[in-house]
């Protein structure tokens, strides 16, 4: 349905001087939204709206009005303000591939950041792709540096085909590599740096037409629709918008804050501030809409990490003003405030920043509540990942509490708590699983396999026979014999034993990718 909206305005309305730079936060009267193709109501003169065959669909125009209905001011479509629809085939969206990904290791030690599973059955770099896709944003570039080829091998099986369609539009993968002269001896040094490197693919023709430019990360956790945040972009004229979220003090030192006026724009900018410096970036956040029990909670205003460029205002800071600055966030964008305008598009809805072995286990734990914030069922914007093709879950005499199984996996008489099991996954008879994100197996043992290891004094890919784990993540294809206990009664916080097969951080147990717990261990 074409829709659009009327302003109403009564007969002493004032409007404000600059009410035509952004017809909704200016102009004072009542919005009715409603489709050019029916009418709203009916009026006594055919003639009386003439104008109406004149309007566009997905343009907003304001309408004088007396109080009596019957007085209604014509007003010639020469006169009326034309607010610009953004457009999602002039937008490319650039996600980054992170760096080495030392926050969350050891599950990045041979993957990627986005590559790293997440849900149970999705990788994170499915959130901003599928988020693309359901804004209808099909340019989309990859960039990509540390532990890429698990990351490229899900991009391929994922958007190449498997029935995604993205008509003219692509996703490309842009791996870091060395280009002659000294400077193109060195990899990705930041955000910015990596996408300095590729400016050159914008020059194509394929790309010549794309207007703004957005900037994505690979490790967040949100549903969000691009074209709402870019639409704000282009009717604030901004040359760089940030979409910000209020956040806590407990983990404001953590992002990002910004300072943003009454108008919307960012007027200070602190890169991961602590002491008075994080003080100083406390916010009034009643203002963003929220309650006053709300704004005490959460202070702050903080970046998300996403951007908007205009593609001219973004080639001008990386190549002329900033030519050797490497991050948008603590150079770019700090610089870019005093003589850019740059605005804050406020996001009210579930986000987190998934990049610490904490918060990723923490924000998928959630996911298993009976009303989580975040799930990733939608009918209307679903999330994509790679098509599996597995058999449904086997189970026998389990018992099972608000958790998460996915496809393909054999249960044995097991109980299993809070926790998340990914594909492929095997527990044996007598497992005790609580507040555990298992990750699952890349691929099966036999029946055979598996009791042939066992005869010779091995283990097999799963958890074996009366084994108990408690508040722990187990990487993919990860072998844990029987009798094991990893419950970390001590508390210990922070914990590295490679050797043995696991890390601990922040109190939670981290079994590596691929490790061997003996039979019979105790962590």
């Amino acid at each position: 349905m074409d829709s659009g909206c009327y302003l109403g305005l009564g007969t002493n309305t004032v409007l404000s001087k600059d009410g035509y730079k952004n017809v909704e936060n200016n102009f004072w009267g009542e919005k009715i939204r409603g489709s050019f193709s029916k009418p709203f109501a009916s009026y006594s003169s055919s003639k009386e709206f003439r104008f109406r065959k004149s309007l566009r669909p997905g343009v907003a125009y304001a309408v004088a009005t007396s109080q009596n209905a019957k007085e209604a001011l014509r007003i010639q479509p020469s006169m009326m303000v034309e607010r610009r629809k953004a457009d999602p085939k002039n937008v490319a969206a650039i996600i980054l591939g992170g760096g080495n990904g030392a926050k969350l290791f050891p599950l990045t030690k041979r993957a990627a950041t986005p590559a790293v599973p997440v849900g149970g059955c999705y990788r994170m770099i499915d959130i901003p792709m599928s988020n693309c896709i359901n804004s209808c944003i099909n340019k989309i570039f990859v960039l990509t540096q540390f532990n890429s080829a698990s990351l490229n091998r899900h991009l391929a099986r994922t958007y190449f085909g498997n029935g995604i369609n993205f008509g003219d539009g692509f996703v490309e993968v842009l791996a870091a590599t060395q280009t002659p002269g000294e400077a193109g001896k060195k990899w990705f040094q930041g955000t910015a740096d990596a996408v300095r490197k590729f400016l050159w693919v914008f020059e194509d023709a394929k790309n010549r037409n794309i207007e703004n430019i957005i900037i994505l990360s690979g490790d967040h956790l949100y549903r969000m629709n691009y074209m709402d945040f870019v639409q704000y972009h282009v009717d604030s004229n901004a040359d760089i918008t940030l979409s910000c979220a209020p956040v806590g003090e407990s983990r404001a030192s953590d992002y990002g804050l910004v300072n943003i006026d009454r108008t919307g724009r960012v007027v200070h900018f602190s890169e991961k501030p602590t002491g008075i410096d994080l003080k100083s970036m406390q916010s009034d956040t009643t203002m963003l809409g929220l309650s006053h029990q709300e704004a005490v909670k959460s202070p702050y205003i903080a970046s998300m990490g996403v951007y908007c460029f205009k593609t001219e205002a973004l080639l001008k800071l990386l190549t002329r003003r900033y030519p050797s600055s490497n991050d948008f966030g603590s150079e770019i964008i700090p610089a870019a405030i005093r003589d850019h305008n740059v605005q804050g598009y406020i996001y009210r809805d579930y986000w987190e920043d998934i990049g610490t072995i904490k918060s990723f286990y923490e924000a998928n734990l959630a996911l298993v509540e009976e009303h989580p914030k975040f799930e990733f069922y939608d009918q209307d914007t679903p999330f994509y990942t790679s098509p599996r093709f597995l058999p449904p879950t086997k189970t026998e005499k389990c018992r099972i509490v608000e958790s998460i199984i996915s496809h393909g996996c054999f249960l044995g008489e097991c109980s299993i708590q809070r926790s998340i099991i990914g594909e492929r996954s095997r527990l044996d008879y007598g497992v005790e699983l609580q507040d555990t994100l298992m990750l699952g197996a890349d691929s099966y043992q036999t029946e055979s396999e598996i009791a042939s290891l066992l005869a010779e004094g091995n283990v097999p890919i799963g958890i074996g026979r009366d084994t108990k784990i408690r508040k722990c993540i187990i990487d993919k294809n990860a072998k844990i014999g029987k009798n094991v206990m990893i419950l970390n009664k001590e508390d210990v916080q922070e914990a590295d034993r490679p050797e043995e097969g696991f890390y601990i951080r922040s109190g939670i147990t981290v079994v590596m990718e691929k490790a061997t717990i003996k039979d019979g261990t105790v962590i």
